[in-house]
């Protein structure tokens, strides 16, 4: 064997005993006649000593390895001298009699350390280097126990992990399509999925009842922090379930995963959140509830006292920040700067303090009296030393505005700890959305999304009214799942697909199998799907799903290890029929 132990194994119950090690060098430190190698693998590191005096061949050998150089040792375990109380392996040493080098090794461009001095671009580049260091190392171990729990949970539960295909027909209702070309079928295409939706769905129709998958989804999308272009679904579906039975399968396996994972016993339902209180006291569907600061309504006191920006306005809201009436006139332009900033959009900030000899003092106080502001304070329930944060404008646009200012608040109050969690359902989502310039409805979750049984009547009157039997689980301001219960009756379908623009050849052509299968007796259905990279962020207090990736793309969508995507030969482009057209400036 090339091992007898790990490098992470030993400890000072093995003293005496001889060992074979191999793994990465880490480090060398040359101190006199005396040379200390700390050796690594996935396990841990071990430190190798070597001794001129006893064996000066030996220590000749060690003092020539470089970083990264792949060893075999042989020796016996000792205890250390002076002791390493930051590795588990720490209160023990191995002396080396034997030294084989398995493979040098170049310097690598960065430090293999926690600590690196690799940019992110360096990093991904190499990054089968990226992945020797400890902390990618244990984001990809979280990211096994996370899964390996879900299936031990899921197969408690009866579920079946079934596979469907990768290979599958465009349904361009959502995100764009990554799209493949046919070879065998000429001018054909197919499309990677989205989601196995329609799948799972005629897995319920199979009589399968309980079906989940750990699967690889594509969409392409313009990137961000917590997206990309391929990323893996927790997906499950139900059959003869409730929304209330999908809630609660899968609000046990979240506290299932805090238990194994965290060490968190939540004990507690998670509260349930309506989409519409969502939007108006958080200007958000996926509201960070780790701290309070909701929105309050102040247009009714705030209009007819001649401050033209708030008397032609639709919506004005208030946030109350506890304490912060101190903030100096630099604070309070950062924040200025902060929500005026493109991606936000605000035009501008309006400030009330609280002052704690109960007066106020405000950016608008020319307008507005004492008595004025004091009632703005109490609708906000703001105490002496606290601060008043207002926008105002139309109402969804300020609404998201506002709620890009509280969590910029909570961050700057130290209210959104990594270490603390809260979990909420967000349900009741709208489930039509309305394109005013199309003047046309889209999904707002998919075409197969069941309205509220007591809202199917409006769909005839007042479609924009109707509620989804949607959810959404959301865990520290991250959506980290969703799911809805499901249409299974023909009738419903078709005239959900009426109401979005589908005419009944374009239904037929794209969903046909799925209503024909429905002809045969479908069961009520529903499901859910976690996306287990976020899941595995918010678990690891990453700020970005790549580092919980083996192999990420970057923000471009380019995996700058392998050079993908890249240019194809000639000769493949004429296999499959397809000609490059450049793109008009």
């Amino acid at each position: 064997m090339y091992r007898s132990k790990t490098c992470g194994e030993l400890r000072l119950t093995h003293v005496n005993e001889t060992v074979t090690l191999a793994g990465w060098v880490q480090r060398i430190r040359r101190m006199g006649g005396m040379t200390f190698v700390d050796l690594r693998d996935r396990y841990g590191i071990t430190q190798l000593a070597f001794n001129q005096e006893v064996n000066a061949g030996l220590w000749e050998q060690a003092n020539e390895l470089g970083r990264e150089f792949v060893v075999q040792v042989k020796g016996n375990v000792k205890e250390r001298s002076s002791k390493n109380k930051n590795i588990s392996t720490g209160d023990i040493e191995i002396i080396v009699s034997e030294l084989n080098v398995l493979n040098p090794a170049e310097t690598p461009p960065f430090t293999i350390e926690d600590d690196t001095d690799g940019g992110d671009d360096l990093r991904m580049k190499y990054r089968y280097l990226d992945l020797r260091r400890n902390v990618v190392r244990k984001n990809l171990e979280l990211r096994h126990q996370m899964a390996f729990e879900t299936r031990s949970y899921l197969n408690e539960h009866g579920f079946l992990e079934i596979e469907t295909p990768v290979l599958i027909s465009s349904t361009p209702e959502g995100a764009r399509d990554f799209v493949v070309p046919s070879r065998i079928n000429h001018g054909q295409f197919y499309a990677l999925p989205q989601s196995p939706q329609t799948f799972k769905q005629l897995l319920m129709v199979s009589g399968f009842d309980r079906y989940f998958q750990i699967v690889k989804c594509f969409r392409d999308e313009d990137l961000r922090a917590d997206r990309q272009p391929e990323f893996t679904q927790i997906d499950c579906e139900m059959s003869f379930v409730s929304q209330e039975d999908v809630l609660q399968m899968f609000e046990g396996l979240t506290k299932h995963l805090f238990k194994k994972i965290k060490g968190l016993n939540i004990r507690y339902d998670f509260p349930r959140m309506l989409y519409a209180d969502a939007m108006k006291y958080y200007g958000s569907d996926k509201p960070d509830t780790r701290f309070e600061m909701k929105f309050v309504e102040l247009k009714d006191l705030t209009e007819g006292k001649g401050f033209v920006v708030f008397d032609g306005t639709e919506y004005a809201g208030a946030i109350c920040a506890a304490g912060c009436a101190s903030y100096t006139r630099k604070q309070l332009d950062e924040l200025t700067d902060f929500v005026k900033r493109p991606q936000i959009g605000a035009k501008g900030l309006v400030y009330v303090r609280c002052e704690e000899n109960g007066s106020f003092k405000s950016s608008v106080d020319k307008f507005y009296t004492q008595d004025d502001l004091k009632k703005w304070a109490e609708r906000c329930h703001a105490k002496p030393g606290d601060l008043l944060l207002i926008l105002c404008g139309e109402t969804v646009k300020t609404q998201k505005q506002l709620s890009e200012l509280r969590l910029e608040m909570g961050t700057r109050l130290g209210m959104r700890g990594k270490d603390v969690y809260s979990c909420l359902w967000v349900i009741d989502f709208p489930l039509l959305e309305k394109d005013e310039e199309l003047g046309r409805f889209f999904a707002g979750h998919h075409p197969f999304t069941a309205p509220k049984i007591e809202d199917i009547p409006l769909l005839e009157t007042m479609p924009e009214k109707v509620c989804a039997n949607a959810y959404d689980m959301v865990i520290n301001g991250v959506e980290v799942g969703g799911g809805s219960i499901r249409i299974h009756d023909s009738k419903l379908q078709h005239k959900i697909f009426q109401l979005l623009g589908f005419t009944e050849e374009k239904a037929q052509a794209r969903f046909g199998f799925l209503m024909n299968a429905f002809k045969y007796g479908a069961p009520p259905h529903g499901g859910l799907a976690f996306g287990l990279d976020r899941f595995v962020s918010l678990f690891a207090g990453l700020d970005s799903i790549r580092d919980c990736i083996a192999f990420p793309k970057n923000n471009a969508g380019r995996d700058v290890m392998i050079d993908a995507p890249s240019v194809i030969d000639q000769e493949q482009l004429d296999e499959l029929g397809l000609i490059i057209r450049p793109i008009d400036d």
